[in-house]
C-alpha cells in the first residue's frame, strides 16, 4: 500500500509512508503520452503530478521536538499503511501478540475437512487470451507468484526462496518443483535468508521492506542439514530477544552471526545456538520494548537498522547502516570506536554521512574481500525529488571506505532501463527495492536490484539494464499474442527484494527474488544490443504459490461448466481461473484490490485497483489486444466513483454487491455510493452518494441485503486519535443514520474490518474486529472480542468470540446452514449452527485469510490468503 506516488500496472511504488506498500501501472497507463501509442493516459502522467505534489510534504529529517515526532506525514499520506493501521490501531501492539494468537488457534479444536489448494498451477502474467486495456500481459514478466523477500542457494543446485507472507520454500534442481520448508513456524513472514560456511541455511523472520502488508517475525532459525527436513519453532536461535521484530539482513563474522533488525543490531553465536541475543547496538534503547518511551507513537521507528559490514581480515571491525527511510537525527554508519558504537561523521568518502541522506542501505562484499559495494536511499532526496529516492550506488576497498560513486539513477536510466519518465526513474521506491550482491569468481561484477536489476562487469563504471521493469518501452515490443511480448526478451518482474548466486550442474547462476516471484539467468549470460538480458527463466512454475490475495470471487463458468475463480493480488493485479484452466491468465493488471464477481457468471467481474478505482468487464476482459488500433474493441471499462478522484478512499477500499440483487452495488469512500446497472456500468458518473461519513472518514468494510446497507469507517485511522464507527441505511439513501459506538463500550475502539448479514433477515448481522485487544494493545477503548452480532440492525451488539483467540479477524460469511465462518490472520474458524464455541477450520500454515467467500451454490467456502494463494473447502467439512 503505498504512499503519494502511484501508477497501475501499474508500476509499484511507495516513497515516503510509514507503512507503505505497492502500487504499479497497467499497460493502458504504461506511456502517459495521448498521441502515437498503444497505451491509455491514466498512469505516468498522473504519478508524476502527484510525485510533484508529494515533494515537501513530508520531513526528510525528524524532528524530536514535533508534537509527533515528524512521523504523521508518513503515517497518513494516502492511507498507505492501512495495513498496519488495522492491525495496531488505537495504539501500540506489544511483543508476542501474534505469537500467543497462534499457540491460541493451534489449541483450538480442529474440524475434520481438508482445504483444497486451487490456484496450485502456474500464474502467466502474460497470458495471451488477455490483452485487453487493463491488462499488462506482454509485458515480459511470464509466469508469477508472490512477493520474495530473499534468496539463497548453495553450490550443489539448492535454492531457497523466502516469501513475504507464504514461507520459505527450496527447490533441489536450481529452481522450481519447490516444496515449503518452514509450514510449522507461527511467522510465515521472510525477512533475511543465509547460508553460512558450514551450509546451514539461517531464516530471519519478519519481512523489513516496510511496507503495509508485512508482517512482524517470531525471530532467526537454523536449518542444520537445508538439504532435508524443514524448519520447527525448536529450531529458533536464542530466546524470544528477536520476537515481534523484523530482520534485514543476516550476515557472519568471526563465530557471529549478526542481525540488522527494526529493533537495532543484534549478534549470536554460531557455534553454540542456545542462550540469549545480545544487543550490540540500538540508537535510542528508551524506545525499545521495557524503555522508558516503549510506548511512543513513534517507538516502531526509532531503532531501524539495515545491515553490517563486517571486515574479514578483522571481525571485530564492523559497519553499521542505520536508519529509518524517512530520515531521523539517529540515521548514519557508525563503527565501535574504545568499545563504544560511534557515528562515522568523515573519512567515508562521497558516501554521504549525514542523517538526511543516510537512508535505507545495503552492503556487498567480494569473497576475496578486496572490494565492498553499498547502495543508499537518501531521505532528503526521497521527499525532495520528484524522479527519484537513490543517493547512488557506491564502492570501495574497505567497508571503511573512503567511498567512490559509482552509480546514480540518472546513469542507470540512460543504461538501458525502463525508467526513463520524470516522476518514476530508477530508485523511486529505494527504501523498498533493494539488494547487491557480488559474483564469487569476480569482485568487479556485480548486480544490483532497485526496479529493475542491473549488471556491472567493472566495478560500477559502466551498467546495464538486465532486467527491465517491463518491455512496453521498448520499440522491440508488440502485443501481437503470436509473439507474446513482439521481439523483446522475457525480464523479471519489477521490485527487486533478494539475491542470491548459487551453481547448478556446475555452472552458476544469479537468483533474484522480487513481487512476481524468483527468477534466474546465468551470472555469465547473454544480452541484447540494448543491455536487456536474453536468457531470464521464471521459477514459478506453479509448484510454488505465495500469491498476496487481497480478494476472491467465484461465479459459474457457462462456457466450460464449473466455476470462475478470481481474486486481487498485490503488485500481481487480478488472477482468473477458468475450470478448464491449467493455466492461471490475468486480465487485470497492478494491485487487484477488492473484487466483485457475479454468481451467475464468472465471467462479469468488477476489479478494484486501489482507492476505488475499479474496472468492469463483461467478457473475463478476454481480448487480442485490438483495442489498441481500434478503441471500440475494449472490453473493459474505468467505473470509479468520485472519492477515488479526490483520494478520499482507502488504499484497498470495501466494494460489494447487495446480497439479494447482484445490481446493485455499494462501495465506500468518504461516502456510500449506489449504483444499480450491476455490470453493465460504464461509467463512474453512474455512481449515486446516498450517505456522507463525514470529513476525515472513510469507509473500512461495506455490505447489503435487500436494500439495506452497513457501512463501517474509521477517521483518523491510525493511532493518533483512532476513531471508528457504523452507519445504516438503504441503497435508496434514505433512512441513513450513525450507530452510537461510544469508546469503551461492547464494540471495541479498533479497525472494523467486515459484516455479514444473515441472508433470512437483513436486521441479523455479525460484524468482524481487526488489531489485538487491550491485553496487547495500549490505546484508548482497545476492548476485547473479534467477532459480533447484533439482531436490530446494529443499534446494539453483542460479544460472540467467546473461545475465539485473540486474533485480528477479517471477514466473515454466514453459511447456509446458518453456521458463521470467519478469516482471520492466521487461518479460518467456524462456529456450527446452533453452538457458541469455534472450531478451527482444517489446517493452513500461519497466513492471513482477507476474505472469504461462498460459490453460487453455497456449498463451497473459498479462502483468499495473503501469502499462500486460494483454498476452498466444502462447507459441510467445516463441522
Amino acid at each position: 500500500m503505498p504512499a503519494p506516488t502511484r501508477k497501475r500496472r501499474w508500476l509499484t511504488i511507495c516513497a515516503i509512508t510509514a507503512t507503505a506498500g505497492l502500487l504499479a501501472i497497467p499497460a493502458s497507463a504504461a506511456s502517459g503520452r495521448h498521441g502515437g501509442s498503444p497505451f491509455g493516459v491514466r498512469a505516468l502522467d498522473r504519478l508524476a503530478e502527484q510525485r510533484v505534489h508529494s515533494v515537501g510534504a513530508m520531513s526528510p529529517h525528524v524532528k524530536g521536538e514535533d508534537g509527533d515526532d515528524g512521523n504523521e506525514a508518513d503515517e497518513i499520506a494516502e492511507g498507505a499503511d492501512q495495513y498496519a493501521e488495522a492491525r495496531t490501531s488505537p495504539g501500540i501492539v506489544a511483543p508476542g501478540a501474534y505469537g500467543a494468537a497462534w499457540h491460541g488457534l493451534r489449541n483450538l479444536p480442529r474440524t475434520a475437512g481438508s482445504w483444497r489448494h486451487v490456484t496450485d498451477r502456474p500464474y502467466n502474467s502474460d497470458d495471451s487470451r488477455y490483452r485487453d486495456i487493463d491488462s499488462n500481459s506482454s509485458g515480459g514478466s511470464g509466469n508469477v507468484t508472490g512477493r520474495m523477500a530473499a534468496m539463497a542457494a548453495d553450490d550443489d543446485g539448492y535454492v531457497y526462496a523466502g516469501s513475504a507472507g507464504g514461507g520459505v520454500w527450496r527447490s533441489r534442481s536450481g529452481g522450481g518443483h519447490w516444496q515449503p520448508v518452514s509450514d510449522r513456524l507461527p511467522s510465515q513472514s521472510t525477512g533475511a535468508l543465509a547460508v553460512d560456511g558450514a551450509g546451514r541455511l539461517w531464516l530471519g523472520t519478519g519481512e523489513a521492506n516496510t511496507n503495509s502488508d508485512a508482517y512482524l517475525g517470531s525471530g532467526v532459525y537454523v536449518l542444520s542439514h537445508p538439504h532435508h527436513g524443514s524448519f520447527s519453532p525448536r529450531s529458533r536461535v536464542g530466546g524470544d530477544e528477536l520476537e515481534s521484530t523484523t530482520v534485514r539482513q543476516l550476515r557472519f563474522g568471526g563465530g557471529k552471526v549478526w542481525a540488522a533488525t527494526s529493533e537495532g543490531v543484534w549478534s549470536h553465536s554460531t557455534k553454540r545456538l542456545t542462550g540469549a541475543w545480545k544487543l550490540e547496538f540500538a540508537p535510542n534503547p528508551d524506545y525499545l520494548p521495557g524503555g522508558s518511551k516503549a510506548h511512543d507513537d513513534s517507538a516502531a521507528y526509532k531503532n531501524i537498522t539495515n545491515d553490517i559490514a563486517i571486515d574479514p581480515e578483522d571481525p571485530s571491525k564492523a559497519v553499521l547502516a542505520v536508519g529509518w527511510r524517512s530520515g531521523d537525527d539517529y540515521n548514519g554508519f557508525y563503527t565501535k570506536v574504545g568499545g563504544s558504537w560511534q557515528r562515522i561523521s568523515s573519512g567515508f568518502g562521497d558516501l554521504p554521512t549525514d542523517a538526511d541522506n543516510v537512508g535505507t542501505v545495503t552492503f556487498a562484499r567480494s569473497d576475496d574481500g578486496s572490494r565492498y559495494y553499498a547502495i543508499d536511499q537518501s531521505p532528503e532526496q526521497m521527499a525532495s525529488n520528484p524522479d527519484s529516492g537513490l543517493g547512488g550506488i557506491y564502492s570501495a576497498a574497505s567497508p571503511f571506505g573512503p567511498w567512490t560513486k559509482v552509480a546514480d539513477y540518472k546513469q542507470l536510466a540512460a543504461d538501458g532501463s525502463a525508467l526513463t519518465t520524470a516522476g518514476y526513474m530508477p530508485g523511486v521506491q529505494a527504501w523498498y527495492n533493494q539488494f547487491l550482491t557480488v559474483d564469487p569468481a569476480d569482485p568487479k561484477h556485480l548486480y544490483a536490484g532497485l526496479e529493475e536489476v542491473y549488471e556491472s562487469k567493472d566495478g560500477g563504471t559502466t551498467w546495464n539494464t538486465v532486467g527491465p521493469y517491463w518491455n512496453f518501452t521498448f520499440p522491440c515490443w508488440s502485443i501481437d499474442p503470436a509473439k507474446q511480448t513482439g521481439d523483446c526478451n522475457p525480464t523479471t518482474h519489477s521490485d527487486q527484494h533478494g539475491v542470491a548466486i548459487g551453481r547448478y550442474h556446475g555452472r552458476a547462476y544469479v537468483y533474484v527474488g522480487n513481487d512476481g516471484g524468483a527468477y534466474r539467468r546465468p551470472v555469465d549470460g547473454t544480452q541484447d544490443a540494448s543491455g536487456h538480458a536474453t536468457d531470464w527463466t521464471s521459477l514459478n512454475d506453479g509448484t510454488i504459490d505465495t500469491l498476496q490475495y487481497y480478494s476472491v470471487g467465484v461465479g459459474k463458468d457457462l462456457d466450460h461448466g464449473g466455476v470462475s475463480v478470481t481474486g486481487g493480488l498485490q503488485d500481481n493485479g487480478q488472477s482468473i481461473l477458468r475450470s478448464n484452466d491449467k493455466v492461471m491468465g490475468s486480465d487485470f493488471g497492478g494491485d487487484g484490490g477488492d473484487t466483485l464477481t457475479d454468481p451467475a457468471n464468472g465471467c462479469d467481474i468488477a476489479e478494484e485497483y486501489v482507492y476505488l478505482s475499479i474496472q468492469v468487464t463483461q467478457n473475463c476482459a478476454v481480448n487480442d489486444g485490438s483495442w489498441t488500433t481500434d478503441p471500440s474493441k475494449a472490453t473493459s471499462y474505468n467505473v470509479a466513483p468520485p472519492d477515488n478522484a479526490t483520494s478520499e478512499a482507502r488504499f484497498i477500499a470495501p466494494l460489494a454487491a447487495d446480497a439479494k440483487n447482484s445490481s446493485t452495488w455499494i462501495a465506500g469512500g468518504r461516502h456510500i455510493w449506489v449504483q444499480t446497472k450491476g455490470y453493465a456500468i460504464r461509467s463512474g458518473s453512474e455512481w449515486k452518494s446516498v450517505y456522507d461519513l463525514g470529513a476525515g472518514h472513510t469507509a473500512t468494510a461495506v455490505a447489503a441485503s435487500g436494500g439495506k446497507v452497513y457501512a463501517a469507517w474509521c477517521g483518523p485511522c491510525n493511532n493518533q486519535g483512532f476513531t471508528r464507527g457504523i452507519a445504516v441505511g438503504n441503497a435508496d439513501g434514505t433512512g441513513w443514520h450513525d450507530i452510537t459506538l461510544p469508546v469503551g463500550g461492547t464494540v471495541p475502539n479498533r479497525y472494523l474490518s467486515g459484516f455479514a448479514i444473515d441472508p433470512g433477515n437483513a436486521d441479523h448481522v455479525y460484524l468482524t474486529v481487526n488489531g489485538f485487544s487491550r491485553q496487547w494493545t495500549e490505546g484508548p477503548g482497545a476492548g476485547a472480542g473479534h467477532v459480533f452480532e447484533s439482531t436490530d440492525g446494529g443499534t446494539t451488539w453483542k460479544d460472540i468470540s467467546k473461545n475465539l483467540p485473540d486474533v485480528p479477524a477479517d471477514s466473515a460469511v454466514v453459511t447456509p446452514n446458518g453456521g458463521l465462518a470467519v478469516g482471520t490472520d492466521l487461518g479460518v474458524v467456524y462456529r456450527a449452527p446452533g453452538r457458541t464455541t469455534w472450531q478451527r477450520v482444517g489446517t493452513l500454515p500461519a497466513v492471513a485469510v482477507l476474505q472469504i467467500r461462498l460459490s453460487p451454490d453455497g456449498t463451497t467456502l473459498y479462502a483468499a490468503t495473503h501469502g499462500r494463494g486460494i483454498y476452498s473447502i466444502k462447507v459441510r467439512d467445516c463441522a
